[in-house]
């Protein structure tokens, strides 16, 4: 949820400096579902290597790059050209390739995965080590059916809604 909301926030300020104006992001919630899956992943696949800020700059790197081009590759190509981000329209868009990735995505991707692992993880953890497990679950379950509620109604309820 973390990586979700902080996509989020960064979206919609990224998108304020690029169009000069605010731009709603997502589909609901202040949340995008890919940047809590890719954070979730490379959250886990970088979390021990934390003590090496390089390693895990490079590993996010790679793999929000893995993600942002598959996915951007397969929803255009598979899914009627559908596009949810387009690098072809943006400023700093340096090394672009077909709109899917572009080299600031992935740099601030892979600060990010530092910022992740170094603070915000622990912080988190910190955070709710102190909570009792009922408390804890008060608190997640409703928040994860929310999410799970708005990336439903976005991506399978609304179409067949036509809405």
């Amino acid at each position: 949820m973390a990586g979700a909301m902080i996509g989020w926030i960064y979206e919609e300020l990224f998108y304020r400096i690029n169009d000069g104006e605010w731009v709603r992001r997502g589909q609901g919630g202040p949340w995008l579902p890919i940047y809590a899956f890719g954070a979730l992943g490379l959250t886990l696949v970088t979390y021990r290597k934390k003590y090496n800020p390089l390693i895990v700059f490079l590993i996010t790197c790679l793999g929000s790059f893995l993600i942002e081009f598959t996915t951007g590759y397969v929803l255009f190509h598979f899914f009627g050209g559908k596009r949810l981000w387009d690098y072809n329209t943006e400023i700093w868009n340096w090394g672009n390739i077909g709109g899917y990735v572009c080299f600031r995505s992935v740099a601030i991707f892979g600060f990010m995965g530092i910022f992740f692992v170094k603070w915000a993880i622990p912080a988190i953890l910190n955070l709710t080590s102190k909570l009792e497990s009922r408390k804890l679950l008060a608190i997640a379950v409703p928040l994860l059916a929310v999410f799970i509620g708005d990336v439903l109604f976005a991506y399978i309820l609304r179409p067949l809604l036509g809405a």
